[in-house]
């Protein structure tokens, strides 16, 4: 389970996340698939840690996030769970933990608090899923929803494109997000939607939004660590800020390392451990002569 909160700041609950919003504050979210990154994001007060499926494309290598399976999401839910304090843990349900049988997604949901540390899960889909979700609420399981773009469509949608561009595609996601708050969801992803989509959207649910890619009328927002941090370079989302270049600096730091071996400059004395004269000499003393006529160290 995630580690005790400290005094200074009060664990981060689906409760206070709905009076975050009751009282016009706005929501932050990171993801975070590994225990240092979940110590740094906490240390920001961040409110939401997301462990997403996302892992999948930027640290797993795939090009979409359907080969990851539950086997993956809780083995870096549990290293999060170990680094986080007071952020509000979210494990996001992979493709296919939860499609399969209503059953099925609600033992696939408990595995995350039971076995990972989490605190509620997320799933993609609209109406489509309400029922599960009411399910998986129904057994104690805080749901995040999740609609717009959904990553596990991707073949349906054709591509990471852009959802709710029509009037007719738009009032759907607008009775979605209704439908999800109805099934028991506590907030809603919003991603890669027009922003005055999503801000109709917040205005008419009671949960918060938490927008990624649909403007700045969400009640909060979200972003993937490593777009946010440089440190994925296969392609950046348009509505992605980096606010730094580690990929960048990570290239130039191997180099230097690789630089400084090959040049003897590293380790240098201050990176060296060194032995005391007379046990050295002591040392040598015991050893046996070396073979083939080649002698020891004075």
């Amino acid at each position: 389970m995630s580690a005790t909160p400290t005094p200074e700041r009060k664990k981060v609950t689906t409760t206070s996340l709905r009076a975050k919003k009751e009282r016009g504050e706005i929501v932050t979210m990171l993801t975070a698939y590994d225990y240092a990154t979940a110590l740094a994001i906490d240390r920001a007060s961040i409110d939401v840690i997301l462990v997403g499926d996302s892992l999948g494309m930027v640290v797993l290598g795939y090009d979409t996030t359907l080969p990851v399976t539950m086997d993956d999401m809780l083995h870096h839910c549990r290293a999060v769970a170990r680094g986080a304090k007071t952020a509000l843990l979210v494990g996001d349900m992979p493709f296919m933990s939860y499609q399969v049988s209503t059953a099925e997604a609600v033992r696939n949901a408990g595995r995350f608090l039971q076995e990972s540390g989490m605190d509620t899960v997320k799933l993609e889909g609209g109406r489509e899923m309400a029922a599960t979700i009411e399910a998986i609420v129904t057994a104690g399981i805080p749901v995040m929803g999740h609609i717009g773009l959904t990553p596990q469509s991707v073949h349906k949608f054709g591509g990471f494109k852009t959802q709710g561009r029509t009037a007719r595609a738009a009032k759907r996601l607008i009775e979605d997000a209704q439908i999800l708050q109805d099934a028991g969801c506590y907030s809603i992803v919003l991603e890669s939607i027009p922003d005055r989509v999503a801000e109709v959207i917040s205005e008419r649910i009671a949960i918060p939004t938490i927008g990624i890619g649909a403007g700045p009328g969400c009640d909060g927002q979200v972003l993937v660590t490593h777009d946010l941090l440089g440190l994925f370079d296969r392609f950046t989302p348009k509505f992605v800020k980096k606010y730094a270049n580690l990929h960048g600096e990570m290239a130039r730091a191997f180099a230097e390392y690789k630089a400084e071996v090959l040049g003897h400059s590293f380790p240098a004395p201050e990176h060296t451990v060194t032995m005391d004269d007379a046990e050295w000499k002591e040392l040598l003393n015991s050893l046996s002569p070396v073979a083939d006529g080649v002698s020891q160290a004075e």
